[in-house]
């Protein structure tokens, strides 16, 4: 099979200054290099991502990226996060997810809300990959109603005493830390009930198991988190107290970003297998396939769809750096880039026929991994409720 080129690296050359581009073909590289060659083993195998890949990314600095240079990180911003979801999603969403999750929404609530104390005692060893923290936000009675938590903290003497469970959790099987998002006050105004802890995954009263059965990011670890009357004190509160959904709010907003690009990089990885295979498949008189239009068509499609999410992206991740990124626009391109990516994977898998089924063509995986994006850091159902309320504001305006 042509070996492919990359069209997403025309555009990323246009849209990044040279030391970005050049940060992104080196991941891009260890893609080719270490996941590539391994990812059919690791699926036919049933295994997560290897315990050395994850080590190699940490001495890359991947699980750094964003972290100031004075807590051990690379002192980058969140397009640096981004391009490497683009250059490792491309290939694999699980493996891209690991450090992405790692930073995006493990390490980002203490850089955001974090005391000095928390950002010294757990930033240097999150940069470097050492330890990561689990973002624990759904539950198995909640996912887009996040104002109201079921998982519950109760004031003690000591402390807080933490009940309930925490699911869909990614990389709990490697997390040091779980940021907990709790009910603290169940007669508080919406958005001012809840509050996040910081706490450790060996607490006495934490369990933690895998969640089986999953068919999409399979190399990534996903887990149900149980919380047995777990204690905790003032000090493990990360941000303020009922302050918890603003934590969650701010902290999602960078993560819907993250998700965009493993969409668009779903995309790049389509158009490279298409426009190779189109080319190479001979029906009819002997000549390939691409040069029916209808199969151009949905070539076209990939393109600019393409080009498009990446220009997007590159300007919201502008306005994010800025401060002034705002929810509906991090939903947005959420929602627009998971949606079209997912409608045109099934197209590019129509043109290609059979083969397209084939765990080692490729187009399959992506196909069932954008599901993911479609879904994750916040449904586009629930999401666009979100996005419709400021156009709305009559009818919409009681609403959280």
């Amino acid at each position: 099979m042509t070996t492919l080129r990359r069209r997403i690296d025309t555009y990323l050359g246009q849209l990044l200054d040279d030391e970005r581009f050049a940060f992104y073909q080196a991941v891009a590289e260890f893609g080719d290099a270490e996941i590539a060659p391994n990812l059919l083993r690791w699926e036919r195998d049933h295994l997560l991502v290897p315990d050395e890949t994850i080590a190699k990314m940490g001495e890359m600095g991947l699980f750094g990226l964003p972290i100031e240079a004075e807590h051990g990180g690379q002192g980058g911003t969140h397009l640096d996060l981004v391009l490497m979801g683009l250059a490792l999603g491309y290939h694999s969403h699980s493996v891209a997810i690991t450090p992405g999750a790692a930073t995006s929404l493990g390490s980002k609530p203490l850089q955001l809300f974090g005391t000095s104390s928390q950002k010294a005692a757990h930033l240097p060893d999150l940069a470097a990959g050492r330890r990561m923290i689990v973002f624990g936000l759904s539950e198995p009675g909640r996912g887009s109603d996040a104002t109201n938590p079921e998982v519950r903290a109760v004031k003690s003497a000591n402390g807080w005493v933490i009940t309930g469970e925490k699911c869909w959790s990614t990389n709990a099987k490697w997390a040091s830390h779980v940021v907990v998002h709790a009910l603290t006050d169940p007669t508080g105004r919406k958005g001012h009930r809840s509050t996040c802890f910081l706490v450790p995954m060996n607490a006495r009263g934490v369990t933690y198991g895998e969640m089986g059965g999953k068919m999409v990011w399979r190399q990534s670890s996903t887990g149900s988190i149980s919380f047995d009357r777990v204690e905790v004190g003032d000090d493990s509160i990360v941000g303020a107290l009922h302050g918890g959904f603003k934590v969650m709010a701010e902290t999602l907003n960078g993560g819907r970003l993250f998700v965009a690009s493993l969409a668009v990089a779903s995309l790049a990885f389509a158009l490279d297998r298409v426009s190779a295979y189109v080319q190479e498949r001979i029906q009819f008189d002997n000549k390939p396939i691409g040069r029916f239009q209808r199969v151009q068509d949905v070539v076209f499609e990939l393109d600019l769809a393409l080009e498009e999410g990446l220009t997007w992206l590159v300007h919201l991740l502008d306005l994010y750096s800025k401060g002034t990124l705002s929810r509906e626009q991090a939903a947005k391109v959420k929602i627009a880039c998971s949606r079209r990516a997912s409608e045109l994977l099934l197209d590019a898998m129509e043109i290609c026929g059979g083969v397209a089924c084939l765990d080692e063509f490729g187009l399959i995986r992506h196909h069932n991994d954008l599901f993911v994006t479609r879904v994750g850091e916040g449904s586009n159902r629930a999401l666009m409720s979100q996005v419709a309320r400021p156009l709305l504001p009559g009818i919409m305006s009681d609403l959280q």
